[in-house]
């Protein structure tokens, strides 16, 4: 049997700031699923400004989820063993860099590489600043994931709704305006001390269960809960796109 260890809460969050860590984390978590939730919102002015086919619109979407979905299993994977806190305004940068772009885009080839980029950024921001709420949950990982949650799903509201107060008005120039998010996050999250800078392997657990039963659970679980997720956003942008 695997050795399990606990690690030990530390109490009270307020003396060693790390509900400050915690509260900056959620909010670049926010910015970072607005940005994500603002590209899947804008697919009708793409179709209408780049006369793209529903195929097209469908492409885009296969290159973000690839790169914001599928490569985050691999850059958890690095990050577990070799922890990098500091990638997470790199992770920001991509996004960045990926909005840019995406306003100056004009051609579909160029929209694919935009999309690729800021679905990287979701994909370097996520794994990293999840094990680093968890470090700073002090022992409550409950409260610390539902915190972190609440910003993201928060994000992905207001992404949607800016992308019809916003962009769609404007145009595709606008999404430029965007990347004020993605400076602001990386500027949290660079002048913020993160727990998982410490030396040591603290608020690591090691699981009892087999290793391949626990793969199989995760990929059951992930790949199920997205593929109806994907579906059904990839439904109502179609439908957009087709009035």
């Amino acid at each position: 049997m695997l050795r399990q260890s606990t690690p030990r809460p530390l109490r009270p969050l307020y003396k060693n700031g790390l509900y400050s860590v915690l509260g900056a984390i959620s909010f670049s978590h926010l910015l970072n699923d607005m940005i994500q939730s603002l590209i899947l919102a804008i697919y009708p002015m793409f179709k209408s400004e780049f006369a793209l086919t529903l195929g097209q619109i469908g492409l885009i979407t296969l290159t973000y989820q690839i790169t914001a979905s599928l490569l985050q299993p691999l850059v958890g994977l690095y990050t577990d063993k070799h922890p990098k806190p500091y990638s997470l305004p790199v992770g920001m940068g991509f996004t960045l860099y990926g909005l840019l772009l995406m306003s100056l885009a004009g051609n579909f080839g160029t929209l694919l590489i935009a999309a690729a980029l800021v679905g990287c950024g979701s994909s370097v921001f996520h794994p990293e600043s999840s094990r680093v709420a968890r470090i700073a949950s002090g022992g409550k990982h409950g409260l610390a994931q539902s915190l972190f949650q609440v910003g993201g799903n928060t994000g992905s509201s207001l992404g949607s709704l800016l992308s019809a107060l916003i962009v769609i008005p404007h145009g595709q120039k606008s999404i430029t305006w965007f990347s004020a998010a993605a400076l602001v996050a990386m500027f949290v999250l660079a002048n913020k001390r993160h727990p998982a800078t410490r030396k040591g392997r603290a608020g690591v657990v090691q699981s009892a269960l087999p290793r391949n039963k626990v793969i199989l659970s995760m990929s059951v679980l992930v790949f199920s809960k997205y593929f109806y997720l994907s579906s059904i956003t990839s439904y109502f942008m179609v439908t957009s796109c087709s009035i």
